[in-house]
């Protein structure tokens, strides 16, 4: 909490944030709430398979945690997220008329697509796809969509669908389902050896403090896949676009407008980044303006 309160400080210091100390403190107030009752319900599903299956149940554990993740990302969006923002859906006009014209050209189901009152906890702008089946959306901030030329955000919106397209939410649930025996059986065995108990409330510290450590390398290599998804998105958000102009223009512009550091020490763009740098995104658009303009042979 200390931590969190200072970070805040210093993104207010900047003008990232927008948001009042008492909207930020109700807000940990929610967050804490679903947290817990999260926190609760899988501690509870732990001492009871671990009490019932005393050396196999990592395998129960890693099919009820890939099917638990999976349910909660289909019903985040309409169960989770309006408990934080307010979801409009994106008005008929120009906006909404290039979402179903790119759609239409990348030949995907888009889903709805919604407008999000980011602007009132930050100044930065940001887009996202989120949920599965009848929950999958395009949710656009609603700075982005004031701040920005229609060339810059259909940019946007070309890379929200390539994710789409490429069914990259289901990846992440593949990923999650591929990695989680191996991780559940890491868990059960670093706890053994962290603590004696089983099957009791008191070895739910050992199986928290297992699963932060084995969490640490998987997390490590869903970095990497996601950076090669966001890679992807890029190239394909520039064909269907074609406008790299506007690619590198949003990159610049959303770079200041976040406060980003745009070539990040490379340690920390290899182990912790979701995304490439901004820098190699600019370069990606510039090198495919030279592709276009001068075609090979």
């Amino acid at each position: 909490l200390p931590l969190s309160a200072l970070a805040r400080r210093r993104a207010v210091a900047v003008g990232l944030v927008t948001q009042s100390w008492r909207g930020w403190g109700v807000d940990l107030v929610k967050s804490t709430a679903i947290e817990a009752t999260l926190a609760a319900g899988a501690g509870s599903a732990a001492v009871t398979l671990t009490r019932r299956y005393p050396r196999d149940w990592w395998l129960p554990a890693a099919t009820g945690s890939v099917l638990v993740g999976t349910l909660l990302g289909a019903l985040a969006p309409v169960v989770l997220d309006p408990v934080f923002n307010d979801f409009t859906p994106l008005p008929e006009g120009e906006t909404r008329s290039d979402v179903l014209e790119l759609a239409r050209a990348a030949g995907v189901e888009v889903g709805e697509v919604y407008s999000i009152d980011a602007s009132r906890r930050t100044t930065g702008a940001n887009a996202y796809v989120t949920g599965l089946g009848p929950t999958k959306r395009v949710v656009l901030f609603d700075t982005l969509l004031d701040r920005y030329s229609r060339d810059e955000v259909r940019v946007v919106v070309a890379h929200e669908l390539a994710h789409v397209r490429n069914r990259d939410v289901l990846r992440g649930v593949a990923y999650a389902a591929i990695v989680a025996p191996a991780s559940a059986l890491a868990v059960q065995r670093l706890s053994w050896a962290l603590s004696p108990q089983r099957g009791t409330a008191r070895s739910l510290p050992a199986l928290a403090l297992a699963a932060a450590l084995v969490a640490a390398p998987t997390g490590l290599l869903g970095n990497r896949l996601s950076r090669a998804l966001e890679r992807r998105a890029d190239a394909y958000s520039l064909e269907l676009s074609g406008s790299p102009e506007a690619f590198v223009s949003f990159e610049r512009t959303i770079a200041v407008q976040n406060v980003a550091d745009v070539s990040p020490p490379r340690w920390v763009s290899a182990l912790l980044a979701t995304h490439p740098p901004t820098l190699e995104r600019i370069g990606a658009a510039v090198a495919y303006d030279r592709r276009v303009v001068e075609p090979v042979g």
